[in-house]
């Protein structure tokens, strides 16, 4: 019975110490600043009009929509499956398709290879 009772008692605290090194772990995480889905990017047809942070759009910058960070902030997008990533600096809300998290200026697009498909995997890093 005492070898029973030590052994329990061994594997409850073996548990308790892989419980404390995962909550640890978890505490530190940075998954936050960092959001996986799918980017977009704008239409040749919004060359000009007026997006919500009031700017002119412009297919040549390297901006994006974004649904709820706030304008002026700057983040990496990059492609997991190439390698391929662009700075861009948030100016608009959007993308308002299901299951997309990013929508790019042409440009931000071209830079992550994604022009002919029309959309692409990313990762997007929050940078400031």
């Amino acid at each position: 019975m005492g070898a029973i009772k030590q052994t329990l008692t061994n594997f409850c605290f073996a548990i308790a110490i892989f419980t404390t090194a995962v909550n640890s772990a978890l505490a530190h995480d940075t998954s936050d600043d960092t959001q996986k889905g799918v980017a977009s990017f704008y239409s040749d047809r919004f060359q000009g009009a007026t997006t919500a942070s009031g700017e002119a759009f412009d297919q040549q910058a390297l901006t994006a929509a974004h649904p709820s960070l706030p304008f002026g902030t700057k983040v990496l997008v990059t492609r997991p499956d190439t390698g391929q990533e662009v700075e861009v600096l948030i100016n608009d809300r959007g993308p308002y398709v299901q299951g997309r998290i990013i929508d790019l200026s042409k440009s931000a697009a071209r830079e992550l290879g994604m022009i002919r498909r029309g959309v692409a995997p990313v990762m997007v890093t929050l940078l400031n």
